[in-house]
């Protein structure tokens, strides 16, 4: 690679980096705008929990979450609608942790089956 390449390209990577490890806005944060369904359980400059409750019938607002772990804390089902119209069933047991991507999601009421406790460790 020339050096006029890398005079170019280095900048552009190191931004990219630094805007993939940005934390979540705090308009976004589900700590912030639902505090009745999300709290910090811990903190630190690696990673944050935190231990969320969905009832049925919540509506959660819009909110984001970086890439995370969930563990379920009680065994917990709901229902969601498919990309074909119908809807199936999701359910997880005590303790199972799941890997979840980064995403911004909310608006959608929950059909939950069972209360949902959890927590969502946060990678930073």
């Amino acid at each position: 690679m020339r050096k006029s390449n890398v005079k170019f390209w280095l900048p552009l990577l190191l931004l990219l980096f630094v805007a993939g490890t940005v934390a979540i806005p705090s308009a976004l944060d589900p700590v912030q705008v639902a505090p009745h369904m999300y709290h910090v359980a811990f903190e630190n400059d690696k990673v944050r929990i935190l231990k969320a409750t969905i009832r049925n019938g919540e509506t959660p607002p819009l909110h984001a979450h970086p890439d995370r772990v969930i563990v379920y804390l009680n065994p917990c089902a709901w229902l969601e609608k498919d990309g074909e119209g119908g809807t199936r069933m999701r359910s997880y047991k005590f303790g199972e942790p799941v890997w979840a991507p980064a995403e911004i999601h909310g608006g959608i009421t929950a059909s939950v089956i069972e209360q949902c406790s959890l927590l969502e460790i946060e990678l930073k």
